[in-house]
């Protein structure tokens, strides 16, 4: 049987005589077993060494036996240059000592006895392990310091908690197959195992059992792992595909890539997709489709906000961006949201920032590259001329979908979205159907009106109908998309710059069926090339 990765790394510093290992993680107890097990296995670990474990409040522990006076860190220190035991100390915690609390100055008398006993260490059979939760590391011990990663409990060990749980409980509260067992295990990938137990016995106790409904219990506990990172939101969607008025081509490739994190995908050999770049005209389902493919795909949707990635104290937004980075691949597999893009990475043309903007980029840059964890990335952008072309090239992004105006179809199929949400949820007898004859009236009008606009025109409507204590009708929709100047007469210019770029660099996220009806030159029998300004009327000089 292969040996585990963090024991056949660990057993090697020890072996090759590494003084000082430093490993960041919250599960203490977990770390302590996986030493534990590679001291006993002498295929790994040559020599017989003895475990110890240091605290703040017990001092030096080891199986049988306390040092005594070892609470106070320099005592500790002593007391591990004077052990004639070969041994193993772990000391939790100790990041306290090195700075790692916030406005705590490095205490340098522990340092500097850290530093003192280093011969010592190197001339015998002693390992120090720090144990903390986060990682700290002072500089003037940056050259005797070995990183070491410890990895969360993958689905083989989070299956074998599940199962000694279910041992617990009667068979008949027990309603899940061997697959759903393997997709609980799967969907608590990303908790440490205290997490993944706690969310397994939530689950029991609302349950009253186990079931499949414990995978929203499941999301939600990595919910908590999310806000705990203070960059990341946890978006919850109950949108469903029906509810995108359009966009076939886009919702196409989307779907056919649906479960391929998938044990199934893993039999084909498939990887995982990376991620999509959505770009566009304002208003027209980017952000839709990002909350829509979370509900499709069943996977926790991560918004990252840029803003604060740049917030706080020099040298903290790089730590932001590792930060949401593992925290994306910890839940996974996830759905990461960078929305507009482009405004996060604004100043590296400028450089005004000392080059923060520039190391931040490149550290998601190379995330983007490189990563194998199944984390789809979804970014969109407005105004795609102000992205580095490093982003855009092939590798980065599986594909770039460019969305513009809404067609006649999609209009149809956007107003038909809006009505029927509006009959659905209301107890009024509204005049009015989401029949294909009135969509195809008010999505004729409506020409050159993107999809959140043609949103605000039905609730403006609406507005209309309960000021006159009546139901929506027909007319006054079309009385407000009169009243309405759309974003199509606005930034004129600037739509068309978009469709410059895009002609030969993206993918229409329109299916070509609902543009079947489109000329040679671009423009539509039904005005589709046009804009209406606030008194109906056409600007006809602009193709679609």
């Amino acid at each position: 049987m292969a040996k585990s990765t963090f024991k056949q790394n660990f057993a090697n510093l020890v072996n090759a005589g590494f003084p000082y290992i430093y490993i960041s993680s919250f599960e203490e107890d977990r770390i302590s077993e996986s030493i534990r097990a590679a001291m006993d296995d002498r295929d790994l670990i040559k020599s017989e060494r003895k475990l110890y474990t240091w605290t703040q409040t017990e001092g030096i522990v080891g199986d049988s036996e306390r040092i005594r006076d070892t609470v106070s860190p320099i005592n500790a220190i002593n007391a591990i240059s004077k052990t004639k035991d070969d041994a193993i100390f772990i000391l939790r915690d100790f990041h306290v000592y090195f700075g790692g609390e916030r406005n705590a100055r490095p205490d340098a008398a522990v340092i500097r006895r850290l530093r003192d006993i280093l011969p010592m260490l190197k001339m015998t059979r002693k390992t120090v392990v720090f144990v903390s939760p986060k990682l700290v590391i002072p500089c003037d011990m940056e050259k005797e310091i070995s990183i070491l990663d410890f990895d969360l409990p993958n689905e083989q060990e989070i299956r074998g908690l599940l199962d000694e749980l279910i041992e617990g409980l009667t068979p008949e509260t027990v309603k899940l197959s061997e697959d759903d067992k393997s997709l609980l295990a799967r969907s608590a990938l990303g908790l440490t195992m205290q997490e993944a137990e706690n969310a397994f016995c939530r689950a029991i106790v609302n349950i009253k059992g186990l079931d499949l409904s414990a995978l929203s219990i499941i999301h939600e506990e990595k919910n908590q792992v999310v806000k705990k990172t203070g960059v990341l939101e946890f978006v919850k969607s109950d949108l469903n595909i029906d509810d995108i008025g359009g966009l076939e081509n886009l919702k196409t490739w989307l779907l056919r890539r649906n479960n391929s994190w998938s044990e199934k995908a893993k039999k084909y050999n498939l990887p995982a997709p990376k991620g999509v770049l959505i770009t566009g005209v304002p208003g027209c389902g980017k952000s839709l489709t990002a909350k829509a493919m979370s509900a499709i795909w069943g996977l926790p949707l991560l918004k990252l906000d840029m803003g604060k990635i740049f917030g706080g104290i020099v040298g903290s937004s790089e730590e932001n961006m590792r930060k949401a980075i593992a925290t994306a691949e910890a839940v996974s597999p996830s759905i990461l949201w960078v929305d507009e893009i482009e405004k996060g990475f604004s100043g590296l043309k400028s450089g005004g920032d000392s080059g923060t903007s520039a190391r931040v980029f490149g550290t998601f840059l190379t995330w983007m590259q490189e990563k194998t964890e199944p984390v789809f990335v979804i970014a969109t952008a407005n105004d795609i001329s102000s992205l580095p072309p490093e982003l855009l090239r092939k590798g980065r992004f599986d594909e770039i979908f460019f969305v513009d105006l809404p067609t006649l179809k999609e209009r149809e199929k956007i107003f038909n979205v809006h009505i029927k949400k509006i009959l659905k949820n209301s107890d009024i007898n509204h005049d009015i159907l989401p029949d294909s004859e009135t969509c195809h009236e008010l999505a004729m009008a409506s020409a050159g009106y993107v999809g959140a606009e043609i949103e605000q025109i039905v609730i403006s409507a609406m507005y209309e109908a309960f000021y006159n204590d009546r139901g929506l009708n027909k007319d006054d929709v079309l009385k407000a998309i009169k009243e309405t100047v759309p974003l199509s007469a606005t930034q004129r210019e600037q739509i068309l710059e978009l469709r410059a770029w895009a002609q030969e660099r993206a993918v229409l996220a329109t299916a070509p069926s609902d543009r079947e009806n489109a000329s040679p030159s671009g423009s539509t029998g039904d005005g589709e090339g046009s804009f209406i300004n606030n008194q109906g009327g056409r600007i006809v000089d602009f193709d679609l």
